[in-house]
């Protein structure tokens, strides 16, 4: 049940630090000014001088690509277990972040992008969600068989680091915001040191890193570039609106649960959430959303392209944008929609 001030609340959000609004005219000045606001809206301090100390663990060899699991600390609180995929070749290569969704399926996280060669019960809980999201595609096996370098982890609550019951999510999230910290703020500080590792291992190529994602993990590809200069460019599947097109009733951001992975205290007095992406403008950005898609109200997709575009012409690059609404498609990322992808990733990269 909505609260009697939540249309009163609404209509005070005036994202008075977004691009244009905000009295800085410089947009060096003004995405430095925008990336301080949403660090701290992160709660969660910067883990620059953690060591990864990587190691790395079990082999298998891929179609044209060598697989491996990688230990390393993306922050002074944890090691966390990933896969990376190498193409075969001298290299360095260009190199993609692949970040999982969320789907209340908890089992999985990493497998969902990446097949699983280590484990059986792993490998056909992954089969089945490739079939139901991504078209029966494994998108690293896929990106690594293209000539890409590979890396992808799990979220806290995933695979390895899991698997959460779906209530348990606003438990841990309330648990790490009574500790001062904050449960999407952690996701976001581990994706941007997850970019800052792959762009510097030897076999990349630290200028050609992109991040990619659908869903949940849409929202941490743009988020990560808005983060991290180490991301060169970034896709993003199934997450893109306007903060005020989303909150109506009934909608997943107004429920609790999967809403506290990307929820950032305070943020929305400053900027939205086409604001946020922006910080990462003007490089190379795609943005695809289902027309059938029932989580993303087409209003608030325009609204949010609207704005996307408007930054990226203000710095003379609305041809680094790549937007398009797929008017057949709910909330999924196909083959058709991955081919796309992969061909404007080799275009930017």
């Amino acid at each position: 049940m909505l609260p009697p001030f939540h249309a009163t609340l609404k209509d005070e959000l005036t994202f008075p630090l977004a691009w244009g609004n905000a009295p800085v005219r410089d947009f060096d000045a003004w995405r430095a000014a925008a990336r301080a606001e949403l660090e701290r809206a992160l709660v969660v301090d910067r883990q620059d001088c953690t060591p990864y100390d990587p190691e790395f663990g079990e082999r298998a060899q891929g179609d044209g690509f060598t697989k491996e699991s990688v230990t390393l600390s993306l922050t002074r609180h944890e090691r966390v277990r990933a896969l990376l995929l190498t193409p075969e070749g001298s290299g360095p290569f260009p190199a993609v972040l692949l970040l999982h969704d969320h789907g209340s399926r908890f089992d999985i996280g990493k497998e969902k992008v990446v097949r699983p060669w280590y484990d059986d019960n792993r490998l056909e809980s992954a089969h089945g969600w490739a079939e139901r999201c991504y078209g029966g595609r494994f998108l690293g096996d896929e990106l690594a068989r293209r000539g890409h370098v590979v890396l992808a982890a799990d979220a806290l609550g995933w695979g390895d680091r899991g698997p959460l019951a779906h209530a348990q999510q606003q438990a841990l999230a309330s648990s790490l915001y009574q500790l001062g910290s904050s449960l999407a703020g952690l996701m976001a500080r581990e994706d941007a040191r997850a970019a800052g590792f792959l762009a510097g291992l030897d076999r990349v190529d630290g200028r050609r890193v992109a991040a990619l994602g659908f869903s949940m993990g849409a929202f941490r590809a743009w988020q990560t570039a808005a983060l991290s200069d180490d991301i060169a460019a970034a896709a993003s599947v199934c997450w893109m609106t306007g903060l005020k097109q989303l909150m109506t009733p009934g909608n997943n951001a107004l429920r609790g649960q999967s809403a506290f992975h990307m929820l950032h205290p305070g943020l929305a007095r400053h900027l939205d959430l086409p604001d946020v992406a922006s910080i990462a403008a003007p490089r190379p950005m795609l943005f695809f959303d289902g027309g059938l898609d029932p989580l993303f109200p087409a209003a608030g997709v325009r609204a949010a392209h609207a704005r996307l575009r408007a930054v990226w012409r203000s710095r003379h690059a609305e041809q680094r944008l790549h937007l398009r609404t797929w008017p057949d498609r709910g909330h999924v990322f196909d083959a058709r929609m991955q081919d796309e992808v992969f061909t404007w990733l080799d275009t930017v990269l």
